[in-house]
């Protein structure tokens, strides 16, 4: 059986005592800002402004939403949302309707048009992360598979 050092022993303890977190945390941050600029340029096909497709892809993916809502899970004011979906509207990217349950308030909704564009970008997105995941082996992808789950855990769920 092989004998760690102690230097590798007291790694590990500090790895599973969160002393390293630190590093994890840097580590991923960078990977996923890279992995994210990479798959955006799927989105210049588009020719819609990546805060617009943020807030598109919110409603095609968890449904129409309040105008304040909608703000609050893009984290910006009711104002910038406003704008935003003033253009996306102008683009025929989302629809407008009565909150009932406020006389003032807004629902929006992602436009059959909207819903095919943001459905269109994420097929280009998954085609270019396959793309670059056809190089791995088996057991690279199923570690991948295991860390996004617990990427997906540390994020609150969202997937």
């Amino acid at each position: 059986m092989a004998r760690r050092s102690a230097g590798s022993r007291g790694r590990a303890r500090a790895h599973a005592g969160g002393e390293d977190a630190g590093a994890t945390a840097e580590r991923l941050h960078r990977a996923a800002i890279r992995l994210l600029r990479r798959l955006r340029v799927a989105d210049d096909e588009t020719g819609v402004s990546a805060p617009k497709l943020s807030a598109l892809s919110v409603l095609v993916f968890a449904g129409p939403q309040s105008l304040k809502a909608l703000a609050a899970a893009e984290q910006v004011t009711p104002a910038t949302m406003s704008r935003l979906v003033s253009d996306l509207a102008a683009e025929g990217l989302v629809e407008k309707a009565p909150d009932p349950g406020d006389a003032r308030g807004l629902i929006i909704a992602p436009s059959e048009r909207g819903r095919a564009l943001m459905q269109a970008g994420r097929a280009r997105r998954l085609a270019l992360l396959r793309a670059r995941l056809k190089g791995l082996r088996p057991a690279e992808l199923a570690l991948l598979d295991r860390a996004a789950r617990l990427i997906e855990r540390v994020a609150g769920g969202e997937g």
